[in-house]
């Protein structure tokens, strides 16, 4: 028979995703896949519940839902003062991940290049892939995950160079970009033309004292950024799947486009359901603030607690741990050990990267405190487990 795409056939399955399938099978802890083990807030699945008996059940309109386009434009307004057309500059998405898909086969012609700063979420460079386009790696630089500026703009100056796409804050390592760091970004942008396409679902997932700036709101940056964000984060509802791509009119008619083609449009009766969050007051940022520095703090002071190595988490629910104590060569038999012998789960580092790194492990901590403190608890003598 004849042989399959060759643009796929580099593909792997998820990383992040077989870990918990590891999980599962050694009935480990998991600390791998980014999902809460708490419920959403209660507003949002009475309105479910509401939206189950008196619909809507049918196709919204392509690009998301006149109520959710709204109250998305307000919201994104509220926070960053940018002001959003919900009719002409909001598309809604099945999930922040076809949103980052579709704004990058929007931007790219076969051929083109995207610059991508490693440490990466995988689909990224999926996603480049899929669109024909080269990618580009720069390195943040641990433990802080700074960037030489010389580096980036290096990058940005090759041939065919399209674009960047940038997590702020960051999976996997939890950076949260200055605005000082994000003005090299933009004037780099500005010089070479490029867009931006940014991942900014962890926005409102942050530790004092840092705070989110949104690109698109530096001089000359809204007309090319493609914001392009989930609900999944925020409102615990990764399993919803609704994210959206907030640009320029001449951008998201083009994304408008490239979505329907691609799913339709996101499920009414979600998008109805969730527009009650989208509605919440400060006070729900803040709360959910505080909730996340509680977690980060019991896991965190849990692995010091170890003597563990990792880097402290500015944003995103993330840690980063350092396992060259250990002496594994590759970080994978390390992950599966670590399920197997210990009871909790965590992803390959080296999935990330680029670069060859294999000394760091991810867990994730948007859990419950008895999850937090069991997980610790097998971890304590995890150096007599693995030896």
């Amino acid at each position: 028979m004849k042989e399959l795409s060759k643009k796929t056939s580099g593909f792997t399955d998820s990383l992040i995703r077989r870990m918990t399938r590891v999980a599962n099978k050694y009935d480990a802890i998991n600390l791998s896949q980014g999902y809460p083990d708490f419920d959403p807030p209660k507003e949002i699945t009475d309105k479910l519940a509401e939206v189950a008996a008196t619909g809507p059940h049918q196709y919204a309109t392509t690009w998301g839902s006149e109520s959710i386009r709204k109250a998305l434009a307000k919201k994104q307004e509220h926070f960053s003062g940018m002001k959003v057309d919900p009719d002409k500059e909001i598309v809604v998405t099945c999930g922040g991940t076809e949103a980052m898909i579709a704004a990058v086969l929007t931007v790219c012609n076969p051929g083109d290049k995207v610059v991508i700063f490693s440490p990466f979420y995988e689909n990224y460079g999926a996603d480049a892939i899929l669109s024909g386009a080269e990618q580009i790696y720069v390195p943040l630089i641990p433990p802080d995950f700074h960037f030489d500026a010389a580096a980036l703009e290096h990058a940005f100056s090759q041939d065919g160079v399209k674009a960047m796409i940038l997590c702020n804050p960051s999976n996997p390592c939890g950076k949260v970009f200055t605005q000082e760091e994000l003005q090299i970004i933009a004037d780099l942008a500005i010089k070479y033309d490029l867009y931006v396409i940014t991942d900014e679902v962890y926005e409102h997932i942050l530790y004092k004292p840092h705070e989110h700036v949104y690109i698109s709101t530096l001089p000359g940056m809204k007309e090319r950024t493609i914001i392009c964000s989930s609900l999944s984060k925020t409102y615990s509802i990764t399993g919803w799947r609704i994210g959206y791509v907030i640009a320029s009119e001449r951008i998201t008619e083009r994304v408008k486009k490239v979505h329907d083609f691609l799913t339709i449009g996101a499920a009414a009766p979600l998008m109805e359901a969730v527009t009650v969050g989208l509605g919440f007051g400060d006070d729900y940022y803040d709360n959910l603030q505080k909730h996340y520095t509680h977690m980060k703090d019991v896991f965190c002071n849990g692995l010091r607690d170890i003597g563990l190595q990792f880097v402290e988490p500015q944003g995103a629910y993330y840690v980063m741990v350092d396992i060259s104590e250990f002496g594994y060569e590759n970080d994978y038999d390390f992950c599966v050990n670590l399920a197997e012998k210990v009871g909790v789960a965590a992803v390959p580092g080296s999935s990330f990267f680029k670069e060859d790194v294999n000394n760091y492990i991810r867990f994730h901590f948007a859990k419950k405190d008895e999850t937090l403190l069991k997980a610790l608890d097998r971890l304590a003598d995890i150096r007599k487990k693995l030896a």
